[in-house]
Parts: structure tokens; C-alpha cells; sequence
């Protein structure tokens, strides 16, 4: 690889499908409701049974205290999705704050008893799991009875506020995340029951592990990651043998928005191996926020961003400056919705923008071009522009920022 390489080293749910069935006004900043300090990297990494029964067990006390003194009883939650509530910094990403605004499910309110009761019954099912040593996905939980819930989002909201509330990861919840992502090139490992994993085999890949925590005995001679944001390419890539053409390497994708599977896994490597990390995504709103995701971390996870981002992750491509000096006939490319201006803007407006001059440059061409691309643009050169020209410059030349 050319010494250019540097030196080793959740799509946020809106607002309102969050907070539609809350009946309170936040909860101050300061009282005894706010969020504990977040915790530092490797406090994650697994809390014993004994631990979570204990957490939810102080949950439903609570609330019998409450109905002893012949008061409504209300589960205290944090507002996740509150810009207010988060802090940027370099070395982390978004984090939540310390002390943050939180929201009340109440049981004596029409609008949020529903979302109250189906918290009580997510939490007795998961404290039956951990009693049990068993797991379940989310779909898993919404499909025991899905009338009751009525949607896989109300499931997964849920999951996420208990996880934030009894600042307990999903993972010792015992519930495991549903994984999308696919990991393929100098790699191997072992997983939690003992199964050897090796992806170093030709064009095929292999599903990112269900338990990150769990597999161990890492073993890479790459020389840096590539994230890639759709199947498609990534598939691509692989059948063009490019992680064995340029140099060692790990490719990953988690074929669009990455579950936290993905993200957990490549925080994983990362903390492993210390390589660089480089990220090829299509050049519209859409792809720089997938990017800022595993870069960042997202808004409404922001309460475990030590264990889910990776702030020295570089943008390779597709760069919106790339679309000019490749002087890519306009009519290959696709003029924006108003949905990816407004993508756009509030990009645009993220507190880690500032922070990077380069990448609000290539913003602001995408807003003046008001154009955008996806990947397979490149074929538009030659069929393999992007696996034989386009990667090995960016690489060897220092094509990213």
C-alpha cells in the first residue's frame, strides 16, 4: 500500500413518533429524573443478569410505590431524539449530554397509558429472558403478539428507551438485533460458541456476527477498511477480487442505513486493529448522512456513542468535487427532490460540519450543483472505473478527506 495511507490510529426516529403518545412536559435538566453520565468505552461491554433483574425490579417497585400512595405511576424516559440533549466532540461523535430533558410516560394520561402498558410488558418479557438465558430479536417481541403492539417501529422505540432508561446495552437485554451487514476480505475470527469465521474466501461474504461482543481471536493483515454503503457495490467490488487487487483489506456494508450490529462490529475492528477507515458513498444528502452515522453516530443512539462511532473515518468517495474533475456528462446525473434539499440543509446545519471545512465544501458544491449521483455513475467511464482507476488513485494518492 502507498505510504499516503495515514498512520494507523441509527438513523435517528423523528420526533414524532417518539413523543406522539406522551402526555408530560419535560422533565428539567437537574432533577432527579435526568440522564446518569454516559458511560465510558468498555463499561458496555456486558452487564451480568443478576444486574439487569435487579435495574428492572427497581422499575416496577417504583411504580407500586406509587400506586401505595394512591399516585399514577410514571416511567421517566429520555428525550433521545433532542437535539438539546446531545454534545459533539471530536474524539466521540454525538454523546449525550450528562443532564438532559427527559419525557414522562404516565399511566393516567389517555394519550401515553398504552405506550405505559406495553413498556411494563416489554420489560416482564425481557426480565423472563434473562431469568431464562434466552433471547429474542425485536421482530421476535412484535410478532408474540402484534395486534397488542400494532407496529414494529412502537417495538423498537420501546427497546431503545428501556435500553436508555436502565442504561443497560440491548445485548444484555437478551435481545439481539436483526443483522443486515456483510463483512468480506482479510479477516477472521472466532465466534462466542467456538465457530471459526474466516472471510477471506474469494467473492462470497460473510454475515456481520449477531453478538460483536462475543467473538474473539482477531486476526488481520489489512491495511486499511473500506465501508461501502450499498450491496450492489460492495457485490461488485468483490467479484472484481478488489480486496486481494490493491492491497489486503476488510470491506463492509450494511447495505444502506447500518443496524447496530454493523456499527458495533466496525467500532470492533477498529478498537482491534487501529487502520485507517475509509467510507464509498453515493454523492446525494442521503449517502453523507449513512456516513456520518458510523462517523458520528446518530442522535437518537447518542447514549451509547462510545461503543457505535468512529471518528477517524475518512470520506473516500464519491466526493460531488469528484463528479467535476472526472467531467461526468450531466446527463448521467440526478437533480434533486425537495426532500433531498431538505436532507440537505439539515446536514448542513449538524454541529460536526463546522469541524470539518472540507467536507462543508463538498456540501456546498452538491447545494449549488442542486445534482447528485449514486456510485454506478463511474461505470458511465468504463465498467471497471471504480474497482481498477477510481479506489487505487483515491488510495495511493490521497484522495479523501
Amino acid at each position: 500500500m502507498a505510504s499516503s495511507l495515514p498512520e494507523k490510529s441509527d438513523w435517528a426516529a423523528p420526533a414524532s413518533l417518539e413523543d406522539h403518545d406522551v402526555c408530560s412536559p419535560d422533565v428539567p435538566a437537574g432533577s432527579k429524573a435526568s440522564c446518569k453520565e454516559t458511560r465510558l468505552p468498555g463499561d458496555e461491554r456486558h452487564v451480568p443478569s443478576s444486574e439487569v433483574l435487579e435495574a428492572i425490579e427497581n422499575v416496577i417497585e417504583g411504580v407500586f410505590k406509587s400506586l401505595a400512595q394512591n399516585k399514577a405511576p410514571v416511567l421517566t424516559v429520555a428525550r433521545r431524539s433532542d437535539w438539546r440533549n446531545v454534545k459533539f466532540t471530536d474524539s466521540v461523535g454525538l454523546q449525550m449530554v450528562p443532564r438532559c430533558t427527559m419525557k414522562q410516560v404516565r399511566s393516567d394520561c389517555p394519550r401515553s397509558a398504552s405506550r405505559f402498558a406495553l413498556m411494563l410488558k416489554i420489560l416482564s418479557m425481557i426480565y423472563k429472558m434473562v431469568q431464562s438465558n434466552t433471547y429474542a430479536t425485536k421482530r421476535d417481541i412484535y410478532y408474540t403478539d402484534t395486534q397488542l403492539f400494532g407496529s414494529q417501529l412502537v417495538v423498537d422505540n420501546i427497546i431503545t428507551d428501556i435500553s436508555c432508561m436502565l442504561k443497560i446495552p440491548r445485548r444484555s437485554l437478551h435481545i439481539l438485533s436483526t443483522v443486515n451487514g456483510f463483512v468480506a476480505g482479510n479477516l477472521s475470527y472466532t465466534e462466542e460458541d467456538g465457530t471459526k469465521v474466516n472471510c477471506t474466501c474469494g467473492a462470497t461474504a460473510v454475515t456481520v456476527p449477531s453478538n460483536v461482543q462475543g467473538i474473539k481471536n482477531l486476526i488481520s493483515h489489512a491495511k486499511f477498511m473500506l465501508i461501502v454503503e450499498k450491496d450492489a457495490t460492495f457485490q461488485r467490488l468483490l467479484d472484481d477480487d478488489f480486496c486481494n487487487r490493491m492491497s489486503p483489506c476488510i470491506m463492509i456494508t450494511g447495505k444502506g442505513i447500518p443496524d447496530l450490529n454493523t456499527r458495533l462490529f466496525v467500532r470492533k475492528l477498529w478498537d482491534s486493529f487501529k487502520i485507517p477507515i475509509f467510507t464509498l458513498m453515493d454523492a446525494d444528502p442521503h449517502g453523507v448522512e449513512i456516513m456520518c452515522i458510523y462517523k458520528y453516530g446518530s442522535v437518537s443512539m447518542s447514549f451509547e456513542a462510545h461503543h457505535l462511532t468512529v471518528p477517524s473515518i475518512k470520506w473516500l468517495g464519491l466526493l460531488p468535487s469528484d463528479l467535476e474533475r472526472l467531467n461526468i456528462h450531466k446527463d448521467a446525473l440526478i437533480p434533486f427532490t425537495k426532500q433531498d434539499q431538505k436532507k440537505l440543509a439539515s446536514l448542513q446545519k449538524r454541529p460536526y460540519i463546522a469541524c470539518q471545512p472540507m467536507w462543508k465544501k463538498e456540501l456546498e458544491i452538491m447545494a449549488a450543483s442542486k445534482l447528485k449521483a449514486e456510485i454506478q455513475v463511474l461505470t458511465s467511464l468504463s465498467s471497471h472505473y471504480l474497482s481498477r482507476v477510481y479506489l487505487p488513485n483515491k488510495l495511493q494518492f490521497g484522495g479523501w478527506i
